[in-house]
């Protein structure tokens, strides 16, 4: 059997860490099975629509390095299916339903629900759809059915659920799941506006689109059953079922906005590398029997194994993140992360940092951040000379005698030819022993003078990406 998979996110905003993560299960396990992986856009629920969601979704995946396979086009690229364009597939299910007694027309109005829930809740049941009591086709009769019909009075095609028995299925991360048919509710399958919903939609499309394995969150695991019964009822084999595990806060509460980040775009805006981002939502409940923690994709697709996809949620934890990164970023050439660093100085207005340079800061100070768009926090003094100096430092390495001290470093700083850390250090220790003193004696001081902080990279290496004439503006300013 040819695996195939896909991904199906609805346009309601941004592409969350948890659709990320969905969508690369999916397309590692496809891979790993050199299967199919699908797009398709559920825009079904046309209340909750967001302007221009699709592309931001698409474009996230895209540099997430998430690729698919099949386009509803002859010609092309590969693009999404998009729900919205296939109605008439739905239309003629739902009839089909209708036509199998699977399904049945009902009128009731938004009031008359509201009115049923109410009572329900009065009783102390939870409430559902009671179709032995609601306007439908069943306590209306054919000829009163058929008569609204002709009339276009609104309706809605719901599932006839079995009143008794169970529902049985099997999830290759949750085992064997079984719901009684009682607790299910009558679900609407198309609405009266004309659109299916996501449980009509979502089953007619996976069997249409020879969808052999559905890889989905946990949130849809309630509406499996009644997935279930379409099935059935359509006499079509089922696909097998992977439920997720949630993501979740550090609280264990599950993953929201209100305690931090959420999407992808908010992640990429912060500067994290994509392969890192990847990495670390691939390890979200999943679980590869490794002692390694770094893996690139083709490392996932070799490995990835369903099977050994936890139940129980996964932390979120934005710290591991940040290592996971800060270790890519030490592995990439800096010319890699210029744009995510040129991106965040343009937010800060620094128009005039060009690209080498950019590397340059890169390459000192990777190995002290956890991303590129941490530098201009960490090392301010790169764009600009330092506006408040560390007390603490200023109070140890400010005094007249060390300023002095480094003061005596500018004319030979002056006669260098060369630039360099190396050759910048060579000064530095000739003026300690010209002086006596201890090589700590000038360092400091120059890392005050210069940058204003006690802690950051080498500090002739940094001198020599400031600049010979800089270096010496700098000192000068501080001493005058």
């Amino acid at each position: 059997m040819s695996v195939r998979v896909r991904f199906a996110p609805s346009p309601t905003g941004s592409l969350h860490v948890g659709g990320l993560r969905t969508a690369l299960y999916n397309y590692l396990f496809a891979r790993r099975h050199n299967g199919v992986c699908v797009l398709r856009i559920e825009d079904t629920d046309q209340t909750r629509l967001v302007e221009n969601a699709t592309e931001n979704i698409i474009e996230a995946l895209n540099w997430a390095g998430i690729g698919f396979d099949e386009s509803p086009v002859a010609e092309g690229p590969y693009g999404p299916y998009v729900q919205s364009q296939r109605l008439d597939i739905y239309a003629e299910h739902a009839k089909l339903l209708l036509d199998n007694g699977a399904a049945y027309y009902a009128f009731d109005t938004a009031e008359e629900l509201d009115q049923m829930r109410e009572r329900q809740k009065q009783a102390g049941v939870v409430p559902r759809y009671d179709r032995s009591i609601m306007r439908n086709q069943y306590t209306l009769g054919e000829e009163e059915t058929q008569r609204l019909l002709d009339e276009s009075v609104p309706f809605v095609v719901r599932l006839k659920v079995p009143l008794t028995g169970d529902i049985r299925v099997h999830d290759i991360v949750r085992g064997e799941i079984v719901v009684q048919a009682r607790e299910v509710d009558d679900q609407v399958l198309m609405k009266s506006d004309g659109f299916p919903t996501y449980h009509l939609a979502n089953v007619v499309d996976d069997h249409m689109m020879r969808i052999t394995h559905v890889i989905r969150g946990e949130e849809w695991l309630p509406s499996t059953p009644k997935h279930v019964l379409l099935y059935q009822a359509f006499g079509w084999e089922m696909p097998q079922f992977a439920h997720l595990p949630l993501l979740l806060n550090p609280d264990r509460s599950k993953l929201s906005k209100r305690q931090g980040d959420v999407s992808v775009e908010d992640y990429r805006l912060k500067g994290y590398m994509p392969e890192a981002l990847v990495n670390f939502v691939a390890l979200l409940g999943w679980n590869p029997t490794s002692d390694r923690e770094i893996f690139s994709m083709q490392d996932l697709i070799d490995t990835f194994d369903l099977a050994k996809v936890n139940k129980a949620g996964a932390v979120f934890d934005v710290q591991k993140l940040d290592w996971v990164n800060s270790q890519y970023m030490r592995s990439a050439s800096p010319e890699e992360q210029v744009e995510t660093l040129l991106a965040e100085l343009h937010k800060r207005g620094y128009g005039n940092i060009g690209n080498e340079y950019a590397a340059h800061l890169i390459e000192l100070f990777r190995e002290r951040v956890h991303r590129a768009s941490e530098i201009p926090d960490f090392a301010p003094y790169m764009f600009a000379p330092p506006e408040h100096f560390d007390e603490q430092y200023k109070l140890q390495y400010g005094g007249e005698d060390l300023q002095q001290l480094v003061s005596g470093l500018i004319p030979k700083f002056m006669l260098m030819e060369e630039f360099t850390a190396t050759a910048v250090q060579q000064i530095a220790k000739e003026h300690s022993k010209e002086e006596g003193v201890k090589m700590g004696q000038i360092i400091n001081p120059l890392r005050l003078m210069l940058t204003g902080k006690p802690v950051g990279a080498g500090i002739f290496e940094t001198m020599e990406l400031l600049g010979k004439e800089e270096c010496i503006r700098r000192i000068q300013d501080f001493t005058a």
